[in-house]
């Protein structure tokens, strides 16, 4: 499963790091919308029209269900446990929660965001 910032990324990463069969998340979708209501101007908010399209064109998201929101609030407990909080990091946790639940590995440019979830979720940095 690729993260957000991995989604937005895809152009820059070269194919070997990434799954054979690249999955993201509505979470990621949520955040892709999200950027592009937050854009402060006619080209950022253009360049994330093309990111968004594309995401929607490309994948599939797998939904946040409730076998992930339980897994969520474990990854909370995992992250407050190392020493870290989980407020700014609640997108992530509940993409991680949904790899988590599917047994699948997160792949990610910011590893250090899931630090305390490795009993958890496989965090494949790229």
């Amino acid at each position: 499963m690729l993260d957000t910032c991995t989604c937005i990324d895809l152009d820059l990463i070269a194919p070997t790091r990434l799954p054979a069969i690249p999955e993201i998340t509505t979470i990621t979708l949520a955040e892709l919308h999200q950027g592009v209501a937050m854009a402060g101007n006619a080209g950022t908010r253009a360049a994330r029209m093309e990111k968004l399209g594309a995401a929607v064109t490309d994948f599939e998201p797998l939904p946040f269900d409730g076998d992930a929101a339980a897994r969520y609030g474990t990854l909370v407990a995992l992250t407050i446990a190392a020493d870290r909080d989980p407020r700014p990091r609640r997108m992530d946790l509940m993409i991680a929660a949904v790899a988590s639940t599917r047994g699948l590995p997160l792949y990610t440019r910011n590893d250090a965001d899931f630090k305390g979830l490795e009993g958890m979720v496989t965090i494949v940095p790229v």
